[in-house]
This record gives C-alpha cells, sequence and structure tokens, in this order.
C-alpha cells in the first residue's frame, strides 16, 4: 500500500515538468503496443463506471479508456455534460442525478472515475451518495494542499468565472469518501503538483490508497500503467477491498508497468 504521509504543498510544477507534458503523445502511442498485454487484465462484473473528464475536456477525452473499460467487461459511459468547465450552477446536480438513475436502474453500485478536476467530483459524488457507490478512482486530481499548487488554477478560474480559493473552501476536498478510494499520480505531472494527490493516511478511512504511475498530466487517462493499475482496482469484488500489491509481475508486464521507485 502506498499511502504517503501528506504534507502542505502550494508550489506548481516546474515549468520543465510542464513542457514534458508533450510525451502525452507518446502515452497514446504506446497503447497498441501494450494491448496484447492490457488485455491481460482481471475482467470486470459488469457493473456500471462513471468517468468524469478533467478541466477543459469534454467525453471525447475519455473515450479511450471507456472502451478498454468496455473490453473488460464493465458498462461505461461519461458525464454526458459536454466540456467541464467547473461546478457551475446545476452540474453536480445533474451529475448526482445520473449517478441515482445509473443505480436504481441497475441496483449495482457504480464506480467513479475521475481525470483531473473530474476526480473532485467523484469523491464529492462519493462522500454524498456513499451508498451508491462501489469505489472512486482518481486520475491526478488535486485535493490536498494549496489550490495554487497547480499550472492550471488561472484557466480554471477563467473557465468557470469563479474564484478557485473561494470554491475550494465550499468542500472538504482533502477528506477521502468513505468508500474505497484510489488516486493515480505521477511525480513527472507537469500540470499539478504530485503532492496535492497523494490521500493522507485517515483511521476513519482505511480503504484507502496511492499509487504511482510514470505518466504526463495531459497522458493519465491514456498511459497503459494508468490503464492497468484501474482495471486492478475496478476488479476487486465487492466488499473485499485490500490494498495495491506492487510486485515483479514479470518483464513483459513491466514493460506497461514500471515501478517508478525503480528510476529515482
Amino acid at each position: 500500500m502506498e499511502n504517503n504521509q501528506s504534507t502542505p504543498h502550494d508550489q506548481p510544477p516546474s515549468a520543465w515538468l510542464l513542457a514534458l507534458e508533450l510525451r502525452a503523445f507518446w502515452e497514446f502511442g504506446a497503447l497498441l503496443p501494450s494491448w496484447p498485454l492490457l488485455a491481460r487484465a482481471p475482467k470486470g462484473d459488469g457493473h456500471a463506471v462513471m468517468v468524469f473528464p478533467g478541466l477543459s475536456a469534454n467525453d471525447a477525452s475519455t473515450v479511450p479508456l471507456r472502451h478498454y473499460l468496455q473490453s473488460l467487461n464493465y458498462k461505461p459511459w461519461g458525464w454526458e455534460q459536454g466540456f467541464n468547465f467547473g461546478p457551475r450552477a446545476g452540474v453536480l446536480d445533474e451529475a448526482k442525478n445520473n449517478l441515482i438513475r445509473t443505480f436504481e436502474s441497475t441496483g449495482k453500485k457504480v464506480s467513479l472515475i475521475g481525470w483531473s478536476l473530474g476526480g473532485v467530483y467523484a469523491r464529492e459524488l462519493a462522500k454524498e451518495l456513499p451508498g451508491m457507490v462501489r469505489g472512486v478512482i482518481t486520475l491526478g486530481t488535486p485535493f490536498a494542499g494549496s489550490h495554487k499548487a497547480t499550472n492550471a488554477w488561472r484557466i480554471y478560474e477563467l473557465a468557470s468565472g469563479r474564484k478557485i480559493e473561494r470554491e475550494a473552501e465550499s468542500y472538504d476536498l482533502p477528506g477521502a469518501p468513505p468508500v474505497p478510494t484510489t488516486s493515480i499520480y505521477s511525480r513527472t505531472d507537469g500540470v499539478v503538483a504530485w503532492q496535492a494527490s497523494i490521500q493522507a493516511p485517515d483511521k476513519t478511512r482505511p480503504h484507502t490508497e496511492n499509487i504511482e504511475v510514470l505518466a504526463s498530466h495531459i497522458g493519465l487517462g491514456v498511459n497503459p500503467s494508468a490503464w492497468w493499475a484501474v482495471a486492478d482496482r475496478l476488479a476487486q469484488p465487492e466488499g473485499q477491498w485490500k490494498p495495491f500489491a506492487r510486485q515483479d509481475k514479470g518483464r513483459l508486464l513491466g514493460l506497461i508497468y514500471p515501478d517508478p521507485a525503480r528510476s529515482r
């Protein structure tokens, strides 16, 4: 279990890391050669998975991930609200209504996945409706530390028309949802400081963890390592959560899921 201690952090990633976000194209390109191994990920039980896009993105950005989850026997769908310009009036209410409708129509709890800002939505929905949520997985989501620990906070204010500091005060962002929660992060994230994506240990919320991958922020949703981690977490039987076990799975699998600790 990779629960690193969260510490206050108010500095965004360096300009050098931000420039390295261009490698997202390589991460997307790596999916094809990685597919035979990704297809070996554990299959799902058919439950629904709601996927939230990041800031200024829409459901098109999560199509590759959702297609992958569908191939593993899940029922994924997007948030269906166009571009994500922040939690403007009605946005969270509509997401909540979609979750309720899906839970009631399927009779099963729903897994929530959120990329960057989308992960904030996923976490907050799980806090409000824990009885309907099976688990939460976030990808490079800033929920800990300062609201300025990203290179996107100005874009957020411009896109949403809201002051991010006042917005953050409306929610208990660092607090973990009362359901199994996984934060997937990268120390080489050029948009969100990796410290801002670390869930601090909480004795009242034991089913939380942080998983490190080698990825850019823009590429997290199309990164083979992140995909494997997502598939591994989703496949856990309901009520039988166990922390992610990073172990030697063989040289071939290591090509798509390297251990970041070995590179430091």
